[in-house]
């Protein structure tokens, strides 16, 4: 039941140069995104929580790069990355996160709560683990419409621990739901290390319990990211199963940027990753090799994504917030969105 995947497949070989240089570009664009949002956290422009997703970028570009038109994502607090993987723009994650009204979420979600049906990304959740049953109930209405498509569900390594979790993995093995959950392991859940808070040698292990098929992957490696999650939608379409893949991956920064990230874990422990481990450089090394781009080309995608995010901080800094008029607006929702999207 529990395997291990190889890091070929549907790999990079199976790319044009120019989708090669999308993905790159697409990396690129959530780390400086993230890294402008740091920036504007401890300036006073961004309240509540916010969790970046540097160091994790593979998995969302490299999952949203492979999937089919019906497909459809759901995500916990650690949003920003699958936002901008899924075509948002920075200027409407960014807007948004600062509370202003052209935000995606018209400036009532914040940086928790990013949201775009039409492109079939419905958000951002705040309670740990409260997106699974909702990405289960999303995958029963792909099959329940027969549509040949699976919801793609993501979560953390804390999260694997909670019972709805458990719950939500049992319906779904009962009434064969196509569901993917998708444990993004970053290796700590807040400020407890994966070895003190998770029993057993392997997050995807949790599915093999319900008879769920499930994969542990390299989750800073693009193509092993690629490869698992197209074995796992071709699982889905054919038999409307769930999967489980457990995407083993780092961040750099603190679980928020309310998390000091100095008591739990070392400098030199971050530092390592990001010199041996980051999922950017490994894959802008594969390309430099392979003559895909030069180093004056990555240089110049990094300049533009660094423009581009400091624009869209400018962007919302300039827009207003939501009128007093929106106050009771979007508490429930139109009873056709489903039947659109």
């Amino acid at each position: 039941m529990f395997k291990s995947i190889s890091p070929f497949g549907a790999g990079s070989s199976a790319l044009t140069a120019e989708e090669k240089k999308k993905l790159l570009t697409d990396m690129l664009r959530i780390r400086r995104f993230e890294e402008r949002s740091v920036r504007s956290y401890q300036q006073g422009k961004i309240g509540g929580f916010c969790h970046t997703y540097i160091g994790q970028e593979a998995v969302a570009v490299g999952m949203v790069s492979v999937l089919g038109p019906d497909d459809q994502i759901i995500t916990a607090y650690r949003d920003h990355g699958h936002a901008l993987a899924v075509g948002m723009t920075m200027n409407e994650c960014m807007a948004e996160m600062y509370g202003k009204y052209t935000g995606c979420s018209k400036g009532k979600g914040g940086s928790m709560h990013l949201f775009a049906p039409d492109k079939r990304y419905w958000g951002g959740h705040g309670i740990v683990a409260g997106q699974t049953p909702l990405g289960l109930g999303i995958a029963f209405a792909l099959k329940y419409t027969g549509k040949k498509a699976a919801c793609i569900c993501y979560l953390g390594d804390g999260a694997a621990n909670q019972g709805v979790f458990f719950e939500s993995m049992n319906m779904a093995e009962l009434w064969d739901i196509p569901v993917i959950y998708v444990i993004e392991n970053n290796r700590y859940s807040m400020g407890t290390s994966q070895e003190r808070h998770a029993a057993g040698d392997s997050l995807a292990k949790r599915g093999a319990a319900f008879n769920i098929e499930c994969a542990q992957v390299d989750g800073n490696d693009l193509n092993a990211v690629r490869a698992a999650t197209t074995k796992a939608l071709k699982h889905c379409y054919e038999t409307n199963r769930p999967y489980v893949l457990e995407m083993q991956t780092y961040r750099y920064r603190g679980h928020s940027m309310s998390d000091p990230d100095q008591t739990y874990r070392t400098k030199d422990e971050i530092k390592k990753a990001m010199e041996t481990n980051d999922p950017i450089e490994r894959f802008k090394a594969e390309l430099l090799k392979s003559k895909v781009l030069t180093e004056a080309e990555i240089n110049t995608i990094d300049a533009a994504a660094k423009e581009e995010a400091e624009a869209s901080a400018v962007f919302a800094e300039e827009s207003p917030f939501p009128p007093p008029s929106e106050i009771m607006t979007d508490v429930y929702t139109d009873a056709t969105l489903a039947q659109k999207y």
